[in-house]
């Protein structure tokens, strides 16, 4: 009873900023209801008033029968149509601002719940639960409001008419609305395979254009044919099967209404000839038994669709309950950018991931003062990337840790703390737009010189010039048309343009050729005298200018020093990883 409280709870706290459309909604609901009991009556009078006195009727007072019936059918129409724009209004409405509170809320969390979260269960949410409830709040608000409607003003009219013979007549009804109920489950699992299959069909066909080199130079166009022909089979038989509930529901329910008619002609004949009951009488049964039909037919969607509702409440709402774990203290303090030296330390600093069995950063100290450049190094695993994560708080750090110009990041506001960060991740990501706007991402408003000149600086520039377009050639899905040297450049360009105190650059030259690399650290210690520069790299001689070196193992700081003073140390890792990757060159 409780879930059923707290359901009908969220639905009225969705539905409460448009009550006025609502109640527009149920209002014009109930009137168009009114006026669909009144039809069959005034029918009734009519059919009736002709029968006895049809020799004595003028043209006149016929005519008058006629256009009363249509002015209310037609205005019948209008209110219905009314109250779905205002209903269905609604659900959309609602459908709007969901999705848009949901994004805005995934924003807000923590890049490691989406690495705990599947990306597909994410979508699945705010796209079909967030449909399944708009259909509530439309769909099966309308339907539910208007069957109870419906039920509540035409069965007090029929067994005015005729008692026992509206109860024959609707007889039938219990057994639609079962047939209903399970068919309506098996028509939305069976569309739902349909949607399934689809989605695994697109995929096939998505990963084969993206593969399609792999695929020609493999010589395996045959069995990819053979892999599509498979799904499009399993798409075609899910097809069928949805096609085939569906040509069996509704000629039953046609059955089952002719049915109920055949009962009411059965019954009601005798009776007429009896004078029992009068033509009239008849009529007014038989078209109030089709006006409960379409109703009785919807209640069984409208109950799958409510149940599927509150399944995808719970879910939504498990969402929007995750508190994000990286958020702003309530004493947090703002750093104006232009005050910020770039003076990064480090204190007994520490990191572990959840069901890890030992700590991915393990009570690191360092200092590292504004305008150096400092190189971390290590062999894979010693938690260099972590590190480079934990600055600008991508991570949850405990207090007291980590510092920037000796304020304790974790009091400082988040938007202060990374707009003072430029971050180049491992993984160079670029976005389905041009080069320069990937470029422009984190400065949108900067002109087209700055975004060539960040260009220049990343050594990209003249690639760029050869591309198709130039600066406005699509780099397609993650920047798929570029090769892995030039997402990494073109990220690097994002992150100088931006210009910030600090620059964090996590082994983003690893597949940019020696010499090249060489070129842009190069430039950069040339030209960032101001800024402090963190980089990560698993290629040693990149790091060589470097002012302090730090080497990383198992999460600890092992060595630290100059690239001279690290060789010095023949016994040391350093020096190790020196010697390997010089006998990888030679053997290359």
């Amino acid at each position: 009873m409780a879930k059923s409280g707290s359901h009908l709870q969220q639905l009225a706290h969705y539905l409460r900023p448009y009550w006025r459309q609502v109640a527009l909604g149920i209002g014009s609901l109930l009137l168009v209801n009114g006026l669909g009991v009144f039809l069959p009556w005034y029918v009734k009078l009519v059919i009736d008033d002709l029968s006895q006195n049809l020799a004595t009727l003028q043209p006149r007072r016929i005519l008058l029968y006629a256009l009363t019936v249509l002015v209310v059918s037609s205005l019948m129409m209008g209110i219905r149509i009314a109250s779905r724009v205002w209903m269905f209004g609604v659900g959309r409405q609602v459908e709007f601002h969901l999705k848009q509170a949901i994004f805005e809320h995934l924003l807000t969390l923590q890049p490691s719940y989406f690495a705990q979260q599947t990306l597909g269960d994410i979508l699945t949410r705010i796209t079909s639960d967030v449909e399944n409830i708009r259909r509530l709040l439309g769909f099966a608000l309308l339907s539910l409001a208007n069957t109870l409607f419906a039920y509540g003003t035409t069965l007090p009219a029929m067994f005015w008419i005729e008692p026992r013979l509206s109860t024959l007549a609707l007889s039938v009804f219990p057994v639609m609305l079962v047939l209903v109920k399970l068919s309506s489950a098996r028509l939305q699992q069976e569309q739902l395979q349909v949607q399934e299959r689809l989605a695994e069909l697109s995929d096939l066909i998505q990963e084969d254009m993206n593969g399609i080199t792999l695929i020609k130079v493999y010589g395996q166009e045959h069995h990819e044919q053979a892999a599509f022909r498979r799904q499009n089979q399993q798409l075609l038989q899910a097809n069928l099967h949805l096609a085939l509930t569906r040509n069996l529901l509704f000629p039953s329910l046609v059955a089952l209404v002719s049915l109920s008619l055949l009962l009411l002609l059965a019954v009601g004949g005798p009776q007429i000839a009896a004078g029992v009951l009068t033509i009239g009488d008849f009529s007014a049964l038989t078209l109030y038994v089709e006006r409960l039909v379409f109703p009785t037919a919807l209640l069984g969607f409208t109950i799958t669709a409510y149940q599927r509702g509150q399944v995808s409440l719970e879910r939504i709402d498990a969402l929007l309950r995750v508190k994000p774990t990286i958020q702003d203290a309530p004493t947090a303090v703002a750093l104006p950018l232009e005050q910020v030296q770039g003076r990064i330390e480090a204190r007994s600093l520490s990191f572990q991931f959840p069901g890890s069995p030992q700590p991915t950063l393990d009570h690191l100290e360092f200092c590292i003062e504004p305008g150096q450049m400092v190189a971390v190094v290590g062999p894979i695993g010693a938690g260099k990337s972590t590190l480079a994560n934990a600055l600008p708080r991508l991570l949850e750090i405990q207090p007291g840790q980590l510092f920037l110009d000796g304020i304790d990041i974790t009091r400082m506001q988040l938007v202060s703390l990374r707009r003072a960060i430029a971050y180049v991740p491992q993984e160079s990501f670029l976005f389905s737009a041009t080069v320069r706007d990937n470029i422009r991402y984190g400065k949108p408003e900067a002109e087209d010189w700055e975004v060539e000149l960040a260009a220049k600086a990343a050594h990209i520039h003249p690639e760029i010039l050869n591309f198709p377009k130039g600066y406005d050639t699509l780099v397609g899905e993650r920047g798929i048309t570029l090769s892995g040297g030039q997402r990494q450049r073109v990220a690097l360009a994002r992150a100088l343009l931006v210009d910030a105190p600090i620059l964090i650059l996590d082994d983003s030259l690893s597949s940019v050729d020696n010499q090249t690399a060489q070129s842009i650290l190069s430039h950069l210690r040339r030209t960032t005298a101001q800024k402090t520069v963190l980089f990560i790299a698993h290629r040693l001689t990149a790091v060589t200018e470097a002012d302090q070196i730090l080497v990383m193992e198992g999460g600890r700081i092992v060595q630290r020093g100059s690239h001279a003073e690290l060789l010095a140390d023949e016994r040391g890792l350093y020096a190790s990883l020196w010697a390997k990757q010089k006998l990888e060159e030679v053997l290359v």
